[in-house]
C-alpha cells in the first residue's frame, strides 16, 4: 500500500479481499474487533495469566505444547486457582505435543477441579489418526477475551528473544465478535475428546464492539482434499499487489505454493520470507524447505535467516492493510494434516505494527544470496534429497 494511495482505494481493496475470503472459505468476517499483537514471552505470558486470573465464569484453553519449567507451573497454578474458586476450567492437551507435561501438574489441576482432556493420545488412537495433531493454541476467558498465535507453554518461550534460550514468537489478544470464532476452534476439538460440549456456565453472550478491526477466524482441520487453510493462504498470496511479508517457523511448502510465491514476485510484488537460521528445533523440516530455495531465490523472492534464536512466529502481512496471525506454519503438516487456527485481520494499524516487528527482525537476520546458494556443496544437496520422501509429513 503506497503512502499516497487514497483512503477510499484502500477500503475498496480491503473489501475485495474480505469478500474473496468469505465466499471462497464460507466463513463470515466480523466487524468491531480489537486485536492486540503480543511480542515474545515477556508480553504474551503476563497477558494470558492476567486474563486467567480475572476469570469469573469460564476458562477454555488448548495447546499443542505443554512442557516443563516455571512457566508451566505458573499456568497450572493459575488454572487450578480459578477452578478452586468455582470457575469452570477446561484444558485440552494434544496427546503428542504435550506428552512431556509433568505428572504433578496434571494431578494438581485435576484435584482442583480442572477438566483436563487429551486430544488423540497416541496409545488410544488408530494409526490413521496418529499423523493428525491439534496444533491450535487457544485461550478464551469468560467468552469476552481470547488469545491465539504460536506460543506454547514451556520455558523456551519465556523472555524477549535475547539469546538462543528465548524463542521469538507472536501471539494476539482478541476482543469483540471474533472471540466467538476462536471459541469455536476450541469447541470443535473439545467435542471430539469430551462428551459434554457446553454446560450452564456457558452464557452465550452477545459480543460488543471493541474496536475497528475486521476479522475472519479460519480453522484448518485434517481431511482429504483442498483445505480452508490452503484456500486462505492462496487467496492472500494471489491478492497481493505490492508486498508480502511471511514469518514462519517451519517452511516446507508443496510445488503449488512455491509457484504462488514466485508468481507474486514475477508480477512485481516484494516477497520477503523470514525463517529460522542457525537455531531450529526441527532440522529435517529446514532441509525439506531448502530444496525450494533455488527456485524461490531465482524468481526474486528474498529469504532471510533469523540469527538470535529460534524463529517461531506465524504471521503474514500484505500490502500494509491485511494480516494473518495464528498457529499455521507454511509447511505441508500445517496446511494438510493438523488442526490449526488463523486470524485474518483487515486493519492498517495492526498491520503497520506487525510490519515494524518484521523490520526489527530483519535487522538481526541474514539475507540469503542466490549465487551463493547455487554453489552450495554436494553434501548439502544430498541432505535435501534425503528428506524429500518425508516432505508431505513435515
Amino acid at each position: 500500500m503506497t503512502t499516497t494511495e487514497p483512503e477510499t482505494t484502500v477500503k475498496l481493496r480491503q473489501q475485495r479481499l474480505r469478500r474473496r475470503l468469505e465466499r471462497l472459505i464460507g466463513i463470515a468476517a466480523t466487524e468491531g474487533n480489537s486485536v492486540r499483537p503480543l511480542l515474545n514471552g515477556d508480553r504474551i505470558f503476563p497477558a494470558m495469566l492476567e486474563a486467567i486470573g480475572s476469570a469469573r465464569h469460564t476458562v477454555d484453553m488448548m495447546t499443542f505444547v505443554y512442557w516443563k519449567g516455571d512457566i508451566a507451573h505458573r499456568f497450572a497454578e493459575a488454572l487450578a486457582d480459578r477452578a478452586r474458586n468455582g470457575v469452570r476450567v477446561r484444558l485440552l492437551l494434544d496427546g503428542f505435543g504435550s506428552r512431556l507435561i509433568e505428572k504433578d501438574q496434571l494431578t494438581r489441576m485435576r484435584r482442583a477441579g480442572v477438566e483436563v482432556v487429551w486430544f488423540r493420545k497416541p496409545l488410544w488412537i488408530s494409526p490413521l489418526k496418529q499423523n493428525h495433531r491439534c496444533h491450535r493454541k487457544v485461550l478464551v476467558v469468560d467468552e469476552r477475551v481470547a488469545f491465539t498465535g504460536g506460543v506454547g507453554i514451556a520455558e523456551e518461550w519465556c523472555g524477549d528473544a535475547r539469546d538462543a534460550t528465548e524463542w521469538r514468537d507472536t501471539h494476539a489478544e482478541i476482543r469483540g465478535p471474533a472471540v466467538d470464532g476462536v471459541a469455536a476452534a476450541f469447541a470443535q476439538n473439545w467435542a471430539e475428546a469430551h462428551d459434554e460440549l457446553f454446560d450452564s456456565r456457558d452464557r452465550f453472550l452477545d459480543q460488543e464492539s471493541e474496536g475497528d478491526a475486521v476479522v475472519q477466524v479460519v480453522r484448518g482441520s485434517a481431511s482429504f482434499g483442498w483445505q480452508d487453510m490452503q484456500t486462505l493462504m492462496r487467496v492472500v498470496l494471489e491478492s497481493a499487489e505490492e508486498r508480502i511479508r511471511l514469518s514462519t517457523a517451519y517452511f516446507a511448502p508443496d510445488a503449488v505454493f512455491v509457484d504462488l510465491l514466485c508468481g507474486a514476485s514475477r508480477r512485481g510484488v516484494e516477497v520477503d520470507i523470514l525463517l529460522p537460521g542457525p537455531h531450529t528445533d526441527k532440522r529435517v523440516c529446514l532441509l525439506a524447505g531448502q530444496q525450494h530455495y533455488e527456485a524461490l531465490l531465482g524468481c526474486g523472492v528474498r529469504i532471510w535467516q533469523y540469527q538470535p534464536t529460534m524463529m517461531h512466529a506465524k504471521t503474514v502481512t500484505v500490502d500494509g492493510f491485511a494480516s494473518l496471525i495464528g498457529s499455521t506454519n507454511f509447511n505441508r503438516r500445517s496446511l494438510d494434516h493438523d488442526e490449526e487456527v488463523m486470524l485474518t485481520v483487515l486493519d492498517r494499524e495492526l498491520t503497520a505494527e506487525l510490519d515494524r516487528h518484521f523490520e526489527d527482525d530483519l535487522a538481526v537476520s541474514t539475507l540469503m544470496q542466490h549465487t551463493r546458494w547455487l554453489r552450495r556443496p554436494v553434501h548439502q544437496r544430498l541432505k535435501e534429497a534425503a528428506v524429500r520422501p518425508l516432505h508431505r509429513f513435515l
